[in-house]
């Protein structure tokens, strides 16, 4: 398999406290890799080890060949990133966050200009231009957002829980985007605690309480468990991690 993101064993103590415990996983080039589990349960931290952001206790991590750790600056020009929450500038226009970003990207004249052009439409902010990030909703911050973190044209696009607080058809419009970029090729990495956005994804993987618990395609991991849902199967998980209820058998076939 030809990985965009590999990391082996990935720690990340903070004190005595473990928030991310031996996790292990392959991305392929060009697949949609949803990364699963509620709030709390270490995905933030996994992402931004793998972003660069944070240095890992112990294991080992590339991003398109770069090491997390040794290479995190390249790792950083090479990839479009979106935090959890709304990290652009309120107080500027759309046009104006777009002129900031493609700055620190280093685009210039013509190839800043007909980039912006391209962001805007695909994200539907024609007509929004000189409105104020600040005074947008939700999903349109959210569209602003993944505007900004694709003005370089990055080979991996990691996204940390892009949809939370968002209603339905938001939610619905940033995703078909996504499923466009990846039939583009483009990688993308997704976090979320939304069973029916996983659904779609190529690939998908368990976290809780800092410990993957199963990974695979939304379709192999259901039948194998003999689940109709991600939502079944993820509570089933979860009830067997804190002893509770019964577990069925074929969830061995499944667990990590």
């Amino acid at each position: 398999m030809n990985a965009a993101i590999s990391c082996k064993d990935l720690t990340k103590k903070f004190g005595s406290f473990t928030a991310v415990n031996q996790i292990s996983m392959e991305i392929p080039k060009g697949s949609i890799y949803g990364f699963l589990g509620p709030n709390g349960s270490g995905k933030s931290t996994t992402i931004r080890m793998l972003c660069g952001l944070i240095t890992p206790t112990s294991g080992t991590g590339t991003v398109l060949g770069y090491d997390i750790v040794k290479d995190a600056e390249k790792i950083k020009q090479r990839i479009g990133y979106m935090s959890q929450k709304f990290s652009l500038y309120e107080e500027l226009t759309v046009d104006e966050n777009l002129d900031f970003y493609a700055g620190i990207y280093g685009l210039k004249g013509n190839t800043a200009k007909e980039r912006k052009k391209e962001l805007i439409e695909m994200a539907g902010l024609t007509g929004r231009e000189k409105q104020r990030a600040g005074t947008l909703s939700g999903g349109w911050k959210q569209r602003l957002a993944l505007a900004c973190a694709l003005l370089h044209q990055p080979e991996v696009l990691i996204l940390d829980e892009p949809t939370a607080g968002v209603d339905p058809v938001s939610r619905r419009i940033f995703w078909n985007v996504i499923r466009d970029l990846a039939k583009q090729g483009m990688t993308v990495l997704v976090s979320t605690h939304y069973m029916d956005e996983a659904e779609t994804c190529d690939f998908v993987t368990f976290i809780y309480n800092g410990k993957l618990l199963a990974k695979g395609t939304p379709e192999e991991l259901k039948q194998q468990a003999e689940q109709q849902s991600l939502e079944d199967l993820f509570i089933l998980y979860v009830n067997a991690q804190n002893g509770k209820g019964e577990t069925n058998n074929a969830i061995d076939k499944t667990v990590i």
